[in-house]
């Protein structure tokens, strides 16, 4: 026993222990320095914050040690070797003490200044020539951090047992090199792990809006961060903002303002009728639905050209009809949006689009440290408003950041795959990315049936997705398609017939305005205007009322940043939100486009494409439309250097 705690396995894990021990040691001085802006813990938060911190700190662990971890097990003998081991405990006191000790304690002076924790950003920090006097001055003033820095090298140092002898258990020969190699092989896949944040197929790297997954408080959100993790995850985002700032501060907000201040409801019917080709409304709809509880259905790649109620020319001379017969009867009955474009082209940039009414340009919003500012998006602006609010994804909770941004944007309870299996067991794993969808959908309607109204729910599909199957009771029946995701389409069609007919005479139901929208545009393209802008953003969109209440057809361009204004106007909202995009229904004046990114900036309008290269200025005879395009873009960076995505009055 006393050899095998020699081993080089066994020292490693007394080293790595160790540097979980000091981020510990660091988050509890972090706190101490800064409990004024995070608050108190309370007994009911503890257990998810420590989980949420471990999580990160593992990531930390790895992003520090994972070179160290992998050298400490070569699976050769010198790694025993006296040279060898001299340059190990280098490394890892020269690693550690900078990326963690240093840079954590770094923050618990740096997050009372900006509110924010010490990410790549501050890389930048260095440009400004006296910035050793300020690092200087800073140590002067915080001289009892300095101190914390020294003791927690000392602990690192005497932690490592540089002293200890290195032996292993199996002699040199074909045992020795078998077993020191699967150790290795092992280690390095946990490493990998530890980086991404888990096993599965679905799990994505871990981003900062992760830390959201375990409370809703910004804050204490900070508080499970911990570095390196946050300086080498934003090193593809670090540095200052840089964006053109072609209008004055008087100039821009005349151009284009995301600010809206809605006027009273003045509802004048009981049923919305419209049928429009212009900016203007043929009836208001401020506040027609009032009180209503809301369904959003984020539906994974349901392209336009599924859909043979909104592109009959494509199914004319075709035998099957469309692959979304039952989602077409209810655009038919409900207000549907035939010209509705996708914000981006990635299930990440659907969920600030549409619930934030925040697009995404250069880099996905969510992925970009200042996502984490102020805002009040569409699920804390009616949580504030007395709604209850819920996100459902049969994926694992914290699988494709899904959930995190969730509660980042105001969402109270998540419902996932965990949930739905502790309630009906493991027997509807896809294999791959989640629950069914029928089945996922049908979980969804139990949990409505139960929450207090009014409620706004929010569902992400998952089955319309590579590697394009479905439930196997299904694979003859289901129409084949044109392309491989067709059958798939065809199945989450039938998921909502499935749940229209179970829930459709609840009396939750009736008093449901429901969303649908697509993420975007289905990687498997069969229309050859698909392949090409603006066809390869063309998705579905509509909303629909069980009574009739909304109704008709919108042929302006609508994007998916108009979602949540429209939403807002249809509710009667008074307060005034920020968002860039516009109600549909109730702000004929602001512009009608769909604005993304792609090697440029683009907006699609009705007159044709507005396109600009932000490395150049306007033209003096530069369209009006630009210009107002420009002016939306400089908001939008405008707003990310402040972090602030709220209406400051």
């Amino acid at each position: 026993m006393r050899r095998m705690l020699h081993t080089p396995p066994v020292l490693l894990l007394r080293r790595i222990a160790m540097v979980y021990l000091v981020l510990w040691i660091c988050r509890a001085i972090f706190h101490l320095c800064n409990g004024a802006q995070i608050g108190a813990i309370g007994l009911h938060e503890a257990g998810a914050l420590l989980r949420g911190a471990l999580l990160f700190d593992t990531v930390s662990v790895i992003y520090a040690n994972g070179i160290f971890i992998l050298l400490s097990l070569v699976p050769f003998e010198f790694r025993c070797s006296a040279i060898y081991r001299k340059i190990l405990f280098g490394y890892y006191v020269a690693a550690n003490f900078l990326l963690v000790v240093a840079a954590n304690l770094a923050d618990a002076v740096y997050f009372r200044y900006t509110l924010k924790r010490f990410t790549a950003d501050e890389i930048f920090f260095a440009d400004n020539d006296n910035s050793l006097l300020l690092v200087g001055k800073f140590m002067v003033e915080n001289w009892p951090l300095l101190l914390a820095a020294l003791a927690l090298l000392a602990l690192l140092i005497w932690g490592y047992g540089r002293k200890t002898p290195c032996r292993s258990i199996l002699r040199p020969g074909w045992s020795f090199y078998t077993a020191n190699t699967a150790i290795f092989a092992l280690a390095a896949g946990l490493c990998i792990a530890g980086m991404r944040g888990g096993f599965t197929r679905a799990t994505r790297p871990v981003t900062l809006s992760n830390a959201t997954l375990y409370t809703a408080d910004p804050a204490k959100a900070n508080l499970i961060l911990s570095n390196p993790f946050c300086i080498l995850r934003t090193v593809g985002h670090a540095g200052k903002v840089r964006y053109r700032k072609d209008f004055s501060d008087d100039e821009l907000p005349r151009l284009f303002t995301p600010e809206h201040r809605p006027a009273a409801p003045e509802t004048t019917g009981n049923e919305l009728q419209t049928d429009r080709s212009s900016a203007q409304p043929a009836n208001t709809a401020n506040g027609m639905l009032h009180g209503r509880n809301v369904m959003i259905f984020i539906m994974e790649s349901m392209s336009a050209e599924h859909s043979a109620h909104l592109r009959p020319d494509l199914y004319a001379d075709r035998p099957e009809k469309g692959f979304t017969p039952f989602l077409d009867s209810l655009m038919r009955e409900g207000l549907t949006f035939r010209r509705m474009y996708a914000n981006g082209t990635r299930s990440i940039q659907a969920m600030p689009s549409i619930l934030g009414s925040i697009p995404s340009f250069k880099t996905p919003f969510v992925l970009m440290p200042q996502s984490l500012g102020r805002s009040r998006q569409l699920p804390a602006i009616l949580a504030s408003q007395g709604y209850s609010t819920l996100f459902f994804c049969g994926s694992e909770r914290g699988s494709m950041g899904f959930g995190a941004y969730a509660r980042s944007a105001g969402i109270e309870r998540l419902v996932s795959r965990e949930e739905y299996e502790a309630a009906h067991g493991t027997e509807d794993f896809d294999g791959y990315w989640g629950i069914w969808d029928e089945e996922f959908l049908q979980f969804a309607g139990e949990e409505l049936s139960r929450v207090p109204e009014p409620f706004l729910g929010v569902l992400f599909t998952l089955s319309a997705h590579h590697p394009f199957v479905v439930p196997e009771r299904y694979a003859a029946t289901l129409p084949a398609g044109y392309t491989r995701i067709h059958k798939g389409a065809a199945y989450d069609d039938l998921a909502f017939r499935r749940f229209f007919e179970r829930f459709a005479d609840t009396e939750w139901f009736r008093r449901t305005l429901f969303v649908f929208v697509a993420d975007h545009v289905s990687s498997e393209k069969w229309a050859a205007d698909t392949h090409e802008y603006p066809g390869s953003h063309h998705i579905i969109g509509f909303f629909y009322t069980p009574d009739g209440t909304l109704r008709g057809q919108v042929d302006d361009i609508v994007q998916q940043i108009d979602v949540m204004p429209t939403v807002l106007g249809l509710l009667g909202n008074r307060e005034p939100y920020f968002a860039f995009g516009r109600d549909v229904l109730n702000e004929p004046d602001r512009p009608q486009w769909a604005v993304s990114y792609d090697a440029g900036f683009r907006a699609l309008t009705s007159e044709g494409v507005a396109a600009f290269d932000d490395a150049l200025p306007p033209a003096p005879d530069t369209d009006p439309t630009e210009l107002r395009f420009r002016a939306l873009v400089q908001q939008y960076y405008a707003h990310i250097e402040r972090k602030s995505y709220v209406i400051d009055d």
